[in-house]
Order: structure tokens, then sequence, then C-alpha cells
């Protein structure tokens, strides 16, 4: 019982420093500016799966639990363990550290920022620290 709830206690370490991070950096430092980043996956990233970067009270952000993106319930969220972008079986997962199709990050311009993936060798996955920390909390819960 102790190790689940440290693991809660990871992602929401994960998510405050997200949240924390976003604010306080600003738009000269924050690397992506105020671009708002999207997250699509599945078959040829046809699914949106939320913005990575919004605030939680914004209704398509990923750390928005009543939403359909951070619902941890919803098909279309990655926070869904037994779903196809939450799952640490599925090709298309994000918390799959072996998966071959994980969720893309691009912004509304179309630019890629990497794949939301706990694959370390997949040599596209981001860099961003911040976006990793949130993964690992969010798979491990």
């Amino acid at each position: 019982m102790l190790m689940k709830h440290s693991r809660h206690g990871l992602a929401l370490l994960a998510l405050a420093l997200m949240c924390t991070s976003c604010a306080a950096l600003g738009s000269t430092m924050w690397p992506f500016g105020f671009n708002k980043l999207m997250v699509f996956g599945g078959p040829s990233n046809q699914t949106y799966l939320g913005c990575l970067n919004c605030s939680e009270y914004s209704r398509d952000s990923v750390l928005n639990e009543f939403g359909s993106h951070g619902n941890r319930y919803a098909t279309s969220s990655i926070l869904n363990s037994f779903g196809q972008f939450g799952s640490r079986y599925s090709q298309y997962s994000a918390c799959n550290p072996y998966a071959t199709n994980s969720p893309v990050i691009v912004d509304s311009n179309g630019n890629f920022y990497g794949r939301l993936t706990l694959n370390t060798y997949n040599p596209q996955q981001t860099r961003n620290p911040i976006f990793l920390a949130w993964l690992i909390g969010v798979c491990a819960s």
C-alpha cells in the first residue's frame, strides 16, 4: 500500500513541476513559448489525446481530470491504464517502454516536438524533462 501512495506522490510531484515551471518560466524561457502543444496517437496519429501544456482548467488539457483527455477512464486519455494510449502493452501507448508507435507532440503550426513515450530506445522520444517526469508519474500510478 505504501508503494501505491508513493507512486501517486510521484505523479503529483511531476504535475506540480509541470504547472509551476510553465507559469514561472514565462514566454522567454519556456522552451515552447506559449504554443499549444497537442498530443496525437493511434494509427497514423489520428486520435487527439489532449493539450500537454494547457491549464488544468482547459477543456482539452491532459491535466483536467474532468475532461475527456485527463480522465483516467476516457478512451482517448493517456491516463487510462487499460486503454490503448496508457496501457503498458499497447503499441500506441505512451506508457509502454517498448511501444513502436507512441503518441506524437506537435504544435498548432505542425512543428514536431518528439514522441511522448517511455521507450528510451526511440530516437524521437521527447527530451523535455518536465514532460518525461509527468509521464513517468502517470504511468507509475
